[in-house]
């Protein structure tokens, strides 16, 4: 029987898990894959470090090139993080012939092309299911179950922190630093939370779905972030009120060959499956031309789920070793990038703005919008305890980015407004 050597890059969280998979499902991979898979060295920072699984000390190494140079070791999976140290040892071990899985959406996100291309030229496999959802197969989903199929727009809750956030302040009407707390306490969220809470990882994870669904090389840079820090109970009281949940979601979209992708606090209707996926649940809504409406969903992170797609990968790479197809499946950039202009990108609106609370005030507003062509599909006033004011919420019909952003400054100006306090886009079911 034929023996894969694997090396790792890492032995924290997510590489103990994919050791621990390897080692208690062996007969399921020989049956799976004709092959022997063994662990034959692990690269850590530290060798003294206690860990779970102290029975594989002695493949324990600090030296990179024992793994990655190793003319033994026939596959890498990289679960140490980082970036620029991380790429190196990537490029290293391809030249060397080595294929490589990795967990890495911060790497593949801005080196993910440049990678991918390397991997092609070496004639080696570059794997990253673990990168986008955790254990969700939402990779594969669309590279090989939706492979016949044009993907109009994908949707997605794709960072477990906020959306635990989110749900949290909806669920139990409680402040945004109240929750981040919380979620700092269970483990949700990190100790500097600013990947998260401010849509960069989000957005990270939505360039590598963008790449594969659509086969354009779209960046960090073409992606229109926000985060949920300013999000407010006030606003999803509102929401809920006029039918909507909001949500930290990710969103893809080509038309007429130009792509729109964004990350930030959106209001989906109540019947739309995404605003049902609660906590640290991750889910991604795929609108293909011909399959119509499909949805991912699991675990978007974890030791297990994560470490589960890691081994998925490794068997496709072991099958691909068999057949002598490695680097043969490599996704690469097919289309030219054109982004969406702010005068073709168009969506509905949430807004909440403070008035005057007096007589006219309300119909000063409306006959703004009125003024700029842009009609109000749901609106509700409601009187603050203090200070003469009113509180309005809106949503507006579909309307251009542009227009609606010439009307928010007229907002700001308006006598009657004292504020606007928030607003976001509102995503239909189409």
């Amino acid at each position: 029987m034929k023996k894969i050597s694997v090396g790792l890059l890492g032995f924290g969280t997510v590489g103990t898990g994919v050791v621990h998979l390897l080692m208690n499902d062996r007969q399921k991979l020989v049956q799976q894959t004709g092959s022997q898979i063994q662990i034959s060295k692990i690269l850590v920072k530290d060798r003294e470090k206690s860990r779970k699984m102290d029975q594989y000390d002695h493949l324990l190494t600090l030296n990179p090139s024992d793994v990655i140079d190793n003319p033994e070791i026939d596959i890498i999976i990289e679960v140490m993080g980082g970036i620029d140290e991380t790429r190196k040892y990537i490029h290293r071990a391809l030249k060397n012939k080595k294929h490589v899985i990795t967990a890495n959406k911060d790497l593949m996100a801005l080196y993910g092309t440049e990678l991918l291309q390397a991997a092609a030229d070496e004639g080696c496999d570059l794997y990253y299911e673990a990168s986008v959802g955790g254990g969700i197969p939402i990779l594969r989903g669309i590279t090989d179950g939706l492979a016949a199929d044009r993907i109009k727009k994908l949707i997605g809750i794709v960072n477990g922190t906020t959306n635990y956030i989110l749900s949290k302040m909806s669920h139990h009407s409680v402040s945004y630093e109240k929750v981040l707390l919380e979620a700092q306490s269970l483990g949700f969220a990190e100790a500097d939370p600013t990947s998260d809470v401010e849509g960069l990882d989000a957005a990270r994870k939505m360039v590598i779905l963008s790449h594969l669904a659509y086969s354009i090389p779209v960046t960090l840079e073409d992606v229109k972030v926000e985060g949920i820090t300013r999000v407010a109970e006030e606003d999803i009281q509102y929401s809920k009120k006029l039918g909507y949940a909001i949500k930290l979601v990710g969103i893809a979209e080509v038309e007429d060959g130009e792509i729109d992708i964004r990350v930030g606090p959106t209001l989906l209707p109540f019947n739309h499956p995404l605003s049902s996926v609660d906590n640290e649940f991750n889910a991604i809504y795929v609108y293909g031309h011909s399959v119509g409406e499909t949805m991912f969903y699991g675990p978007g992170a974890g030791e297990l789920p994560t470490a589960i797609a890691i081994v998925s990968d490794l068997i496709t790479v072991v099958k691909n070793m068999s057949y002598g197809i490695n680097g043969k499946h490599i996704f690469l950039p097919l289309q030219e990038k054109k982004c969406k202009s702010s005068e073709t990108v168009e969506s509905q609106y949430f807004l909440r703005l403070h008035v005057k609370d007096q007589p006219g005030a309300l119909s000063k507003v409306t006959a703004l919008f009125n003024d700029q062509g842009i009609s109000l599909q749901k609106i509700i006033q409601e009187p603050l305890l203090s200070g003469n004011l009113a509180e309005v919420a809106i949503i507006t019909h579909t309307t251009e980015q542009q227009r609606f952003e010439q009307i928010y400054q007229l907002l700001k100006d308006l006598e009657d407004v004292i504020d606007v306090k928030s607003y976001y886009r509102v995503e239909g079911m189409k």
